[in-house]
């Protein structure tokens, strides 16, 4: 009788570990692998953006007729991104409830770019996420 209980409580225990440890991990595993699909996603725009913005001298209509198609990812889910006029790029995944924006600076002639990502733990160092 002993050792059935023992044993009905350690698959208990083994259970909860599973629900409260590794199965969270999985999961931010995969909202940070979604995160970086979407910051690089956004890179063609950003590049478009980027080569207006340094030829016409302003950000103002950099990203008038910049579009970028939205992508659905069997992994990640859909992921759709949308350019401002200004030439700002926000990007979100519903699946994993992610959002990011990123914003042109133009100074001396070259675009620099700001990248923020919600949520911060599943972003890469490069959209303000943690190391």
């Amino acid at each position: 009788m002993r050792i059935a209980l023992l044993v009905v409580a350690g698959l208990a225990l083994v259970g909860f570990l599973m629900v409260a440890v590794i199965l969270p991990q999985r999961a931010g595993a995969e909202s940070r692998d979604a995160a970086q699909a979407l910051v690089a996603g956004a890179d063609p725009a950003r590049q478009q953006v980027s080569a207006a913005a340094e030829k016409a001298g302003k950000l103002a209509g950099s990203g008038k007729d910049v579009k970028v198609a939205a992508k659905s990812d069997p992994k990640y889910g859909e992921m759709k991104w949308i350019v401002e006029e200004n030439g700002a790029i926000r990007g979100w995944n519903e699946k994993n409830a992610l959002e990011m924006a990123l914003t042109p600076t133009l100074n001396a002639g070259k675009v620099s770019w700001n990248c923020k990502g919600y949520p911060v733990n599943a972003m890469p160092a490069s959209c303000g996420g943690r190391q």
